[in-house]
Protein backbone atom coordinates (compact mmCIF):
# COMPACT_ATOMS: atom_id res chain seq x y z
CA UNK A 1 0.00 0.00 0.00
CA UNK A 2 2.87 2.12 0.69
CA UNK A 3 4.39 1.85 -2.54
CA UNK A 4 1.44 2.24 -4.30
CA UNK A 5 1.20 5.96 -2.51
CA UNK A 6 4.56 6.82 -2.72
CA UNK A 7 4.29 6.15 -6.72
CA UNK A 8 1.19 8.26 -6.70
CA UNK A 9 2.55 11.20 -5.42
CA UNK A 10 5.30 10.72 -7.65
CA UNK A 11 2.79 10.99 -10.72
CA UNK A 12 1.14 13.57 -9.25
CA UNK A 13 4.27 15.51 -8.34
CA UNK A 14 5.47 14.94 -11.82
CA UNK A 15 2.21 16.61 -13.26
CA UNK A 16 2.71 19.80 -11.94
CA UNK A 17 4.32 22.04 -13.64
CA UNK A 18 7.46 24.04 -12.88
CA UNK A 19 5.92 27.44 -13.62
CA UNK A 20 7.98 30.01 -12.99
CA UNK A 21 6.41 32.95 -10.57
CA UNK A 22 4.59 36.14 -12.27
CA UNK A 23 7.86 38.33 -10.76
CA UNK A 24 9.73 39.17 -13.64
CA UNK A 25 13.07 40.68 -12.68
CA UNK A 26 14.12 44.40 -12.99
CA UNK A 27 16.31 45.47 -15.59
CA UNK A 28 18.09 47.39 -12.63
CA UNK A 29 17.90 47.83 -9.24
CA UNK A 30 18.75 50.66 -7.00
CA UNK A 31 19.31 50.39 -3.88
CA UNK A 32 21.28 52.67 -0.91
CA UNK A 33 24.41 51.49 -0.04
CA UNK A 34 23.24 50.79 3.94
CA UNK A 35 20.39 48.29 2.06
CA UNK A 36 22.97 46.56 0.60
CA UNK A 37 25.62 46.41 3.12
CA UNK A 38 22.80 44.64 5.23
CA UNK A 39 21.90 42.53 3.32
CA UNK A 40 25.29 41.19 2.96
CA UNK A 41 25.68 41.11 6.68
CA UNK A 42 22.41 39.34 6.38
CA UNK A 43 23.58 37.00 4.35
CA UNK A 44 26.98 35.97 6.69
CA UNK A 45 24.86 36.26 9.69
CA UNK A 46 22.06 33.81 8.84
CA UNK A 47 24.77 31.07 7.05
CA UNK A 48 26.24 31.53 11.00
CA UNK A 49 23.33 31.28 12.56
CA UNK A 50 22.04 28.15 10.51
CA UNK A 51 25.01 26.33 10.85
CA UNK A 52 24.77 26.99 14.64
CA UNK A 53 21.01 25.37 14.95
CA UNK A 54 21.78 22.14 12.98
CA UNK A 55 25.43 21.50 14.36
CA UNK A 56 24.43 19.06 16.89
CA UNK A 57 22.44 16.97 14.31
CA UNK A 58 25.29 16.61 11.86
CA UNK A 59 25.01 13.25 10.12
CA UNK A 60 22.91 11.90 12.94
CA UNK A 61 19.75 11.48 11.11
CA UNK A 62 20.74 10.19 7.39
CA UNK A 63 18.16 8.92 5.77
CA UNK A 64 15.42 9.67 8.20
CA UNK A 65 13.89 13.48 9.25
CA UNK A 66 14.16 14.78 12.66
CA UNK A 67 10.69 14.66 14.00
CA UNK A 68 9.12 17.44 16.16
CA UNK A 69 9.40 15.61 18.88
CA UNK A 70 13.28 16.05 19.07
CA UNK A 71 13.48 19.16 20.27
CA UNK A 72 16.60 21.38 18.39
CA UNK A 73 18.11 23.67 21.18
CA UNK A 74 19.76 27.01 20.57
CA UNK A 75 20.51 28.23 24.55
CA UNK A 76 22.40 31.70 25.92
CA UNK A 77 25.74 32.22 24.43
CA UNK A 78 25.75 29.09 21.53
CA UNK A 79 27.87 30.52 19.07
CA UNK A 80 30.39 31.40 21.35
CA UNK A 81 30.53 27.65 22.88
CA UNK A 82 31.24 26.31 19.29
CA UNK A 83 33.64 28.90 18.40
CA UNK A 84 35.37 27.91 22.15
CA UNK A 85 34.88 24.48 22.00
CA UNK A 86 34.04 23.00 18.56
CA UNK A 87 35.35 26.13 15.93
CA UNK A 88 35.62 23.29 12.80
CA UNK A 89 31.97 23.19 12.95
CA UNK A 90 32.25 26.51 10.82
CA UNK A 91 33.73 24.67 7.72
CA UNK A 92 31.27 26.26 5.79
CA UNK A 93 32.30 29.64 6.27
CA UNK A 94 35.99 29.65 7.12
CA UNK A 95 35.83 27.57 3.73
CA UNK A 96 34.37 30.80 2.40
CA UNK A 97 36.90 33.04 3.84
CA UNK A 98 39.66 31.22 1.66
CA UNK A 99 38.38 32.39 -1.22
CA UNK A 100 36.92 35.75 0.09
CA UNK A 101 40.48 36.70 1.14
CA UNK A 102 42.21 36.07 -2.28
CA UNK A 103 39.85 37.85 -4.06
CA UNK A 104 40.63 40.76 -1.07
CA UNK A 105 44.68 40.80 -1.82
CA UNK A 106 44.45 39.94 -5.61
CA UNK A 107 41.51 41.02 -7.05
CA UNK A 108 38.20 39.95 -8.86
CA UNK A 109 40.89 38.75 -11.70
CA UNK A 110 42.55 36.49 -8.99
CA UNK A 111 44.12 33.40 -11.06
CA UNK A 112 42.57 30.40 -10.12
CA UNK A 113 46.08 29.10 -9.00
CA UNK A 114 45.77 31.35 -6.06
CA UNK A 115 42.68 30.39 -4.76
CA UNK A 116 44.40 26.25 -5.72
CA UNK A 117 47.04 27.04 -3.12
CA UNK A 118 45.54 29.18 -1.04
CA UNK A 119 43.29 26.30 -0.33
CA UNK A 120 45.77 23.26 -0.94
CA UNK A 121 48.02 24.49 2.13
CA UNK A 122 45.42 26.00 4.35
CA UNK A 123 45.93 24.68 7.84
CA UNK A 124 42.19 23.61 7.82
CA UNK A 125 41.61 20.05 7.72
CA UNK A 126 39.57 18.64 4.76
CA UNK A 127 37.42 15.76 4.28
CA UNK A 128 35.57 14.19 0.94
CA UNK A 129 36.07 16.30 -1.99
CA UNK A 130 37.39 18.63 -0.36
CA UNK A 131 40.41 16.79 0.62
CA UNK A 132 40.94 14.50 -2.34
CA UNK A 133 41.43 17.92 -3.96
CA UNK A 134 43.73 19.22 -1.72
CA UNK A 135 45.90 15.74 -1.83
CA UNK A 136 45.36 16.49 -5.99
CA UNK A 137 46.90 19.70 -5.74
CA UNK A 138 49.61 19.04 -3.65
CA UNK A 139 50.21 16.06 -6.46
CA UNK A 140 50.64 18.74 -9.02
CA UNK A 141 46.78 17.92 -10.30
CA UNK A 142 45.30 21.42 -11.15
CA UNK A 143 41.87 22.31 -11.46
CA UNK A 144 39.76 21.44 -13.17
CA UNK A 145 41.07 18.04 -12.89
CA UNK A 146 41.64 18.09 -9.39
CA UNK A 147 38.04 18.17 -9.06
CA UNK A 148 36.87 15.92 -11.93
CA UNK A 149 34.84 13.02 -11.10
CA UNK A 150 37.64 10.55 -12.52
CA UNK A 151 40.23 12.00 -10.57
CA UNK A 152 37.71 12.29 -7.64
CA UNK A 153 35.17 10.05 -6.34
CA UNK A 154 33.58 12.32 -4.32
CA UNK A 155 33.29 14.95 -7.19
CA UNK A 156 29.27 15.59 -6.60
CA UNK A 157 29.59 15.70 -2.99
CA UNK A 158 28.19 18.59 -0.75
CA UNK A 159 31.82 20.64 -0.48
CA UNK A 160 31.60 23.38 -3.00
CA UNK A 161 27.79 23.56 -1.93
CA UNK A 162 28.56 24.63 1.72
CA UNK A 163 31.37 26.82 0.13
CA UNK A 164 29.76 28.57 -2.57
CA UNK A 165 27.99 31.79 -0.66
CA UNK A 166 30.74 34.00 -1.20
CA UNK A 167 29.66 33.67 -5.27
CA UNK A 168 26.46 35.33 -4.75
CA UNK A 169 27.06 37.72 -1.91
CA UNK A 170 30.06 39.16 -3.89
CA UNK A 171 27.62 39.63 -7.16
CA UNK A 172 24.15 41.08 -5.50
CA UNK A 173 21.80 40.55 -8.66
CA UNK A 174 24.62 39.57 -11.00
CA UNK A 175 23.46 35.97 -11.27
CA UNK A 176 25.67 35.48 -14.07
CA UNK A 177 28.50 36.97 -12.49
CA UNK A 178 28.03 35.15 -9.39
CA UNK A 179 27.86 31.79 -11.27
CA UNK A 180 31.15 32.72 -13.41
CA UNK A 181 32.89 33.69 -9.82
CA UNK A 182 31.53 29.76 -9.25
CA UNK A 183 32.91 28.13 -11.67
CA UNK A 184 36.81 28.18 -11.81
CA UNK A 185 36.56 27.78 -7.46
CA UNK A 186 33.61 25.34 -7.87
CA UNK A 187 35.97 22.22 -10.04
CA UNK A 188 39.01 22.66 -7.21
CA UNK A 189 37.24 20.25 -5.61
CA UNK A 190 33.61 19.27 -7.68
CA UNK A 191 32.04 18.43 -11.28
CA UNK A 192 28.66 17.77 -12.29
CA UNK A 193 26.01 17.96 -9.65
CA UNK A 194 28.87 18.76 -6.80
CA UNK A 195 29.84 22.18 -8.99
CA UNK A 196 26.10 22.22 -9.67
CA UNK A 197 25.14 22.81 -6.02
CA UNK A 198 27.71 25.49 -5.51
CA UNK A 199 26.25 27.27 -8.74
CA UNK A 200 22.25 27.23 -7.44
CA UNK A 201 23.07 28.41 -4.15
CA UNK A 202 25.17 31.03 -5.35
CA UNK A 203 22.47 32.08 -7.75
CA UNK A 204 19.68 32.24 -5.25
CA UNK A 205 22.12 34.35 -3.12
CA UNK A 206 22.45 36.44 -6.25
CA UNK A 207 18.74 37.18 -6.85
CA UNK A 208 17.76 37.27 -2.82
CA UNK A 209 19.34 41.22 -3.07
CA UNK A 210 17.12 42.04 -5.42
CA UNK A 211 13.68 39.83 -4.82
CA UNK A 212 12.04 39.34 -2.06
CA UNK A 213 9.45 36.57 -3.82
CA UNK A 214 11.61 33.10 -2.62
CA UNK A 215 9.44 31.14 -5.39
CA UNK A 216 10.75 33.59 -7.64
CA UNK A 217 14.42 33.17 -6.62
CA UNK A 218 14.51 29.51 -6.31
CA UNK A 219 12.85 29.43 -9.71
CA UNK A 220 14.76 31.66 -11.41
CA UNK A 221 18.22 30.64 -9.75
CA UNK A 222 17.11 27.23 -11.32
CA UNK A 223 17.56 28.50 -14.59
CA UNK A 224 21.55 28.69 -14.50
CA UNK A 225 21.56 24.39 -14.22
CA UNK A 226 21.15 22.42 -17.33
CA UNK A 227 17.64 21.03 -17.71
CA UNK A 228 19.11 18.03 -18.70
CA UNK A 229 20.81 16.79 -16.10
CA UNK A 230 19.89 15.14 -12.66
CA UNK A 231 20.64 18.09 -10.19
CA UNK A 232 17.97 20.50 -12.40
CA UNK A 233 15.45 17.78 -12.56
CA UNK A 234 15.93 17.05 -8.68
CA UNK A 235 15.12 20.28 -8.06
CA UNK A 236 12.29 20.71 -9.94
CA UNK A 237 10.70 17.83 -8.47
CA UNK A 238 10.95 19.71 -5.54
CA UNK A 239 9.56 22.94 -6.07
CA UNK A 240 6.64 21.07 -8.59
CA UNK A 241 6.36 19.24 -5.23
CA UNK A 242 5.74 21.89 -3.14
CA UNK A 243 3.05 23.43 -5.58
CA UNK A 244 1.08 20.22 -4.89
CA UNK A 245 1.60 19.70 -1.15
CA UNK A 246 1.76 23.21 -0.03
CA UNK A 247 1.30 22.47 3.63
CA UNK A 248 2.70 19.31 3.99
CA UNK A 249 7.13 19.16 3.84
CA UNK A 250 7.23 15.84 5.13
CA UNK A 251 5.61 14.50 1.95
CA UNK A 252 7.95 16.19 -0.27
CA UNK A 253 10.97 15.10 2.15
CA UNK A 254 9.80 11.48 1.27
CA UNK A 255 9.51 11.87 -2.47
CA UNK A 256 12.97 12.92 -2.71
CA UNK A 257 13.96 9.81 -0.45
CA UNK A 258 12.04 7.57 -2.75
CA UNK A 259 13.26 9.12 -5.69
CA UNK A 260 16.55 11.10 -5.33
CA UNK A 261 18.27 9.80 -2.47
CA UNK A 262 20.35 6.40 -4.12
CA UNK A 263 24.27 7.60 -4.11
CA UNK A 264 26.36 6.61 -7.09
CA UNK A 265 29.75 8.25 -6.58
CA UNK A 266 30.82 9.36 -2.74
CA UNK A 267 32.49 6.10 -1.01
CA UNK A 268 31.01 6.60 1.79
CA UNK A 269 27.76 6.61 0.91
CA UNK A 270 27.04 3.97 -1.41
CA UNK A 271 24.63 1.51 0.02
CA UNK A 272 25.08 3.10 3.35
CA UNK A 273 22.88 6.07 5.31
CA UNK A 274 25.84 8.21 4.85
CA UNK A 275 24.77 10.70 1.85
CA UNK A 276 26.66 13.62 1.23
CA UNK A 277 25.53 13.66 -1.91
CA UNK A 278 24.95 17.43 -3.39
CA UNK A 279 21.86 17.13 -5.12
CA UNK A 280 19.95 15.33 -2.13
CA UNK A 281 21.36 17.75 0.74
CA UNK A 282 20.55 20.89 -1.85
CA UNK A 283 16.87 19.34 -2.10
CA UNK A 284 16.94 19.96 1.28
CA UNK A 285 17.79 23.33 1.40
CA UNK A 286 15.22 24.04 -1.50
CA UNK A 287 12.47 22.29 1.00
CA UNK A 288 13.41 24.50 3.70
CA UNK A 289 13.14 28.03 1.46
CA UNK A 290 9.73 27.45 0.21
CA UNK A 291 7.95 25.42 3.09
CA UNK A 292 9.44 28.22 5.47
CA UNK A 293 8.08 30.98 4.21
CA UNK A 294 10.60 33.44 5.07
CA UNK A 295 10.01 32.26 8.85
CA UNK A 296 13.87 32.91 9.79
CA UNK A 297 12.95 29.82 12.17
CA UNK A 298 10.72 27.68 10.24
CA UNK A 299 13.54 27.70 7.70
CA UNK A 300 16.28 26.57 8.97
CA UNK A 301 14.76 24.04 11.53
CA UNK A 302 12.93 22.31 8.27
CA UNK A 303 16.44 22.33 6.16
CA UNK A 304 17.49 20.87 9.51
CA UNK A 305 15.08 18.59 10.52
CA UNK A 306 15.52 17.30 6.75
CA UNK A 307 18.79 15.68 7.92
CA UNK A 308 22.07 14.61 6.34
CA UNK A 309 24.04 17.27 6.30
CA UNK A 310 22.06 18.98 8.62
CA UNK A 311 24.37 22.00 9.75
CA UNK A 312 25.08 22.90 6.14
CA UNK A 313 21.60 22.82 4.58
CA UNK A 314 20.09 25.26 6.93
CA UNK A 315 23.69 27.21 6.74
CA UNK A 316 22.86 27.64 2.87
CA UNK A 317 19.15 27.97 3.41
CA UNK A 318 19.45 30.73 6.57
CA UNK A 319 22.43 32.87 4.39
CA UNK A 320 19.73 33.04 1.55
CA UNK A 321 17.55 34.07 3.48
CA UNK A 322 19.33 36.13 5.37
CA UNK A 323 20.31 38.13 2.42
CA UNK A 324 16.59 39.03 1.20
CA UNK A 325 15.45 39.83 5.26
CA UNK A 326 18.85 41.56 5.68
CA UNK A 327 20.56 41.89 9.05
CA UNK A 328 18.07 43.98 10.77
CA UNK A 329 15.08 41.73 9.54
CA UNK A 330 16.54 38.73 11.17
CA UNK A 331 14.81 38.39 14.64
CA UNK A 332 16.89 39.62 17.45
CA UNK A 333 16.36 36.06 19.29
CA UNK A 334 18.64 34.67 16.70
CA UNK A 335 20.73 37.53 16.90
CA UNK A 336 21.76 38.18 20.36
CA UNK A 337 24.10 34.97 19.94
CA UNK A 338 25.89 35.97 17.40
CA UNK A 339 26.89 39.89 18.92
CA UNK A 340 29.35 37.90 21.04
CA UNK A 341 31.84 36.38 18.58
CA UNK A 342 31.19 38.81 15.57
CA UNK A 343 34.71 40.71 16.06
CA UNK A 344 36.37 36.69 16.96
CA UNK A 345 37.84 35.15 14.09
CA UNK A 346 36.96 32.27 12.54
CA UNK A 347 39.48 28.93 13.46
CA UNK A 348 42.14 28.73 11.10
CA UNK A 349 41.55 32.69 9.84
CA UNK A 350 42.27 36.47 10.55
CA UNK A 351 39.06 37.07 9.52
CA UNK A 352 36.07 37.72 11.52
CA UNK A 353 32.27 38.27 10.78
CA UNK A 354 32.83 42.09 11.00
CA UNK A 355 35.70 42.08 8.77
CA UNK A 356 33.89 39.96 6.17
CA UNK A 357 30.92 42.20 6.47
CA UNK A 358 33.06 44.82 5.02
CA UNK A 359 35.21 42.83 2.50
CA UNK A 360 32.67 41.52 0.78
CA UNK A 361 31.14 44.84 0.62
CA UNK A 362 34.05 46.12 -0.35
CA UNK A 363 34.12 43.20 -3.31
CA UNK A 364 30.32 44.09 -4.43
CA UNK A 365 30.89 47.78 -5.13
CA UNK A 366 33.50 46.42 -7.63
CA UNK A 367 31.38 43.91 -9.04
CA UNK A 368 28.33 46.31 -9.67
CA UNK A 369 30.81 48.32 -11.20
CA UNK A 370 32.32 46.19 -13.63
CA UNK A 371 28.97 44.78 -14.94
CA UNK A 372 27.41 47.70 -15.69
CA UNK A 373 25.98 49.20 -12.50
CA UNK A 374 26.87 52.86 -10.65
CA UNK A 375 28.57 53.31 -7.36
CA UNK A 376 27.48 56.71 -5.54
CA UNK A 377 27.96 58.41 -3.24
CA UNK A 378 24.75 56.90 -0.96
CA UNK A 379 23.09 54.62 -3.31
CA UNK A 380 23.76 51.97 -5.69
CA UNK A 381 22.55 50.96 -9.33
CA UNK A 382 22.45 47.20 -10.02
CA UNK A 383 22.36 46.26 -13.66
CA UNK A 384 20.23 42.15 -12.73
CA UNK A 385 21.47 40.13 -15.09
CA UNK A 386 18.99 37.23 -16.82
CA UNK A 387 20.43 33.57 -15.65
CA UNK A 388 22.34 31.71 -18.53
CA UNK A 389 22.27 28.10 -18.24
CA UNK A 390 26.17 26.90 -17.63
CA UNK A 391 27.52 23.93 -19.70
CA UNK A 392 26.06 20.11 -19.05
CA UNK A 393 28.56 18.44 -17.37
CA UNK A 394 27.61 14.73 -15.53
CA UNK A 395 29.99 12.48 -12.90
CA UNK A 396 29.82 8.63 -12.76
CA UNK A 397 28.35 8.42 -16.22
CA UNK A 398 27.44 5.09 -17.34
CA UNK A 399 28.66 3.17 -14.12
CA UNK A 400 26.33 1.87 -11.29
CA UNK A 401 27.45 0.90 -7.50
CA UNK A 402 26.57 -3.40 -7.73
CA UNK A 403 28.75 -4.24 -4.81
CA UNK A 404 30.30 -3.09 -2.04
CA UNK A 405 32.74 -5.61 -0.45
CA UNK A 406 34.41 -5.55 3.00
CA UNK A 407 37.94 -6.32 3.39
CA UNK A 408 39.13 -4.89 6.73
CA UNK A 409 42.66 -6.64 6.51
CA UNK A 410 45.89 -5.67 6.84
CA UNK A 411 47.51 -4.90 3.44
CA UNK A 412 49.94 -7.39 3.78
CA UNK A 413 46.61 -10.42 4.63
CA UNK A 414 44.23 -8.62 1.89
CA UNK A 415 45.49 -11.02 -0.76
CA UNK A 416 44.07 -10.89 -4.39
CA UNK A 417 40.73 -9.47 -4.56
CA UNK A 418 38.67 -10.77 -7.49
CA UNK A 419 35.46 -8.73 -8.95
CA UNK A 420 33.26 -8.07 -11.40
CA UNK A 421 32.56 -4.71 -13.37
CA UNK A 422 33.64 -1.66 -14.91
CA UNK A 423 35.08 0.05 -12.60
CA UNK A 424 36.45 0.03 -8.38
CA UNK A 425 37.11 2.10 -5.68
CA UNK A 426 39.33 1.13 -2.95
CA UNK A 427 39.36 2.02 0.78
CA UNK A 428 41.90 2.55 3.48
CA UNK A 429 43.53 3.87 6.67
CA UNK A 430 46.70 3.75 9.01
CA UNK A 431 44.58 2.73 11.60
CA UNK A 432 43.33 -0.61 12.84
CA UNK A 433 39.65 1.73 13.80
CA UNK A 434 37.70 2.47 11.05
CA UNK A 435 37.92 5.75 11.97
CA UNK A 436 40.89 6.42 13.90
CA UNK A 437 42.89 9.83 14.03
CA UNK A 438 46.03 9.77 11.44
CA UNK A 439 48.99 11.72 12.76
CA UNK A 440 48.86 15.78 11.62
CA UNK A 441 52.77 15.96 11.96
CA UNK A 442 54.03 12.73 10.28
CA UNK A 443 56.31 13.27 7.58
CA UNK A 444 55.82 9.69 6.55
CA UNK A 445 54.44 8.60 2.97
CA UNK A 446 53.13 5.13 2.40
CA UNK A 447 54.05 3.86 -1.22
CA UNK A 448 51.99 0.93 -2.37
CA UNK A 449 52.07 -0.83 -5.89
CA UNK A 450 48.23 -1.87 -7.28
CA UNK A 451 48.29 -4.33 -9.55
CA UNK A 452 45.26 -4.70 -11.83
CA UNK A 453 44.67 -8.22 -13.43
CA UNK A 454 48.49 -8.92 -12.19
CA UNK A 455 49.61 -5.80 -14.08
CA UNK A 456 51.44 -2.92 -12.14
CA UNK A 457 48.85 -0.12 -12.72
CA UNK A 458 50.00 2.63 -10.32
CA UNK A 459 52.10 3.27 -7.31
CA UNK A 460 50.12 5.46 -4.93
CA UNK A 461 51.79 7.89 -2.25
CA UNK A 462 49.67 7.75 0.62
CA UNK A 463 51.09 10.51 2.82
CA UNK A 464 50.43 9.57 6.91
CA UNK A 465 49.95 13.48 7.94
CA UNK A 466 45.49 13.78 7.93
CA UNK A 467 45.68 17.44 5.75
CA UNK A 468 48.22 15.74 3.33
CA UNK A 469 46.11 12.53 2.93
CA UNK A 470 44.65 10.85 -0.05
CA UNK A 471 40.97 10.11 0.82
CA UNK A 472 40.73 6.81 -1.23
CA UNK A 473 43.99 4.19 -1.84
CA UNK A 474 42.70 3.75 -5.25
CA UNK A 475 40.19 4.13 -7.98
CA UNK A 476 39.63 3.08 -12.03
CA UNK A 477 36.55 3.81 -13.52
CA UNK A 478 38.02 2.56 -16.70
CA UNK A 479 37.89 -0.92 -16.97
CA UNK A 480 37.22 -3.32 -19.52
CA UNK A 481 33.22 -5.21 -18.42
CA UNK A 482 34.25 -8.66 -16.79
CA UNK A 483 35.96 -10.14 -14.00
CA UNK A 484 39.19 -8.43 -13.17
CA UNK A 485 41.47 -8.67 -9.79
CA UNK A 486 43.26 -6.42 -7.34
CA UNK A 487 46.09 -6.56 -5.45
CA UNK A 488 48.67 -4.47 -3.32
CA UNK A 489 52.46 -4.47 -2.07
CA UNK A 490 53.61 -1.82 0.49
CA UNK A 491 57.15 -0.99 -0.40
CA UNK A 492 58.15 0.84 2.48
CA UNK A 493 56.46 -0.16 5.32
CA UNK A 494 57.39 2.21 8.58
CA UNK A 495 56.87 -0.98 11.39
CA UNK A 496 55.10 2.37 13.58
CA UNK A 497 51.45 1.90 11.24
CA UNK A 498 49.13 -0.56 10.23
CA UNK A 499 47.79 0.12 6.83
CA UNK A 500 44.55 -1.70 6.53
CA UNK A 501 42.18 -2.12 3.30
CA UNK A 502 38.85 -1.40 4.53
CA UNK A 503 36.27 -1.98 1.51
CA UNK A 504 36.17 -1.67 -2.21
CA UNK A 505 33.29 -0.20 -4.13
CA UNK A 506 32.21 -2.62 -7.57
CA UNK A 507 30.89 -0.59 -10.43
CA UNK A 508 29.18 -2.24 -13.88
CA UNK A 509 27.90 -0.64 -16.76
CA UNK A 510 24.11 -1.49 -15.19
CA UNK A 511 22.41 -1.79 -12.00
CA UNK A 512 22.33 -4.86 -9.93
CA UNK A 513 18.32 -5.21 -9.79
CA UNK A 514 17.08 -7.40 -7.76
CA UNK A 515 14.55 -9.92 -8.50
CA UNK A 516 12.23 -11.16 -6.30
CA UNK A 517 10.21 -14.97 -7.01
Amino acid sequence: MMKKILLSFLALGALVACQTAKQTLPSEVKMSKETLQDKIKGGWAGQTIGCTYGGPTEFRYSGTMINDHINIMYPEHYIQWYYDNAPGLYDDIYMDLTFVEVFDKEGLDAPIESFAKAFAYAGYPLWHANQQARYNIRQGIMPPESGHWKNNPHADDIDFQIEADYAGIMAPGMVNAAVGFADGIGHLMNYGDGWYGGVYVAAMYALAFVSDDMDYVVEEALKTIPAESKYHQAMADVIAWHKAYPDNWEITWALCQRKWSFDIGCPEGVYQQLNIDALINSAYILIGLLYGEKDFYKTIDIATRCGCDSDCNPASAGGILGVMLGYDGIPEYWKKNLYEVEDRNFAYTDISLNKVYQMSFNQALQVIQRNGGTVGEEDVTIVCQKPETVRLEQSFTGLWPVEVVQVNKDVADAGTLSFEGTGIVVGYSFSRERYGRMDPQSEYVGLVDVFVDGELAETVHLPAASNSRKQELYYNYDLQKGPHTVSFKWTNPDGKRPLIIRSCVIYSDQPQLVKHE
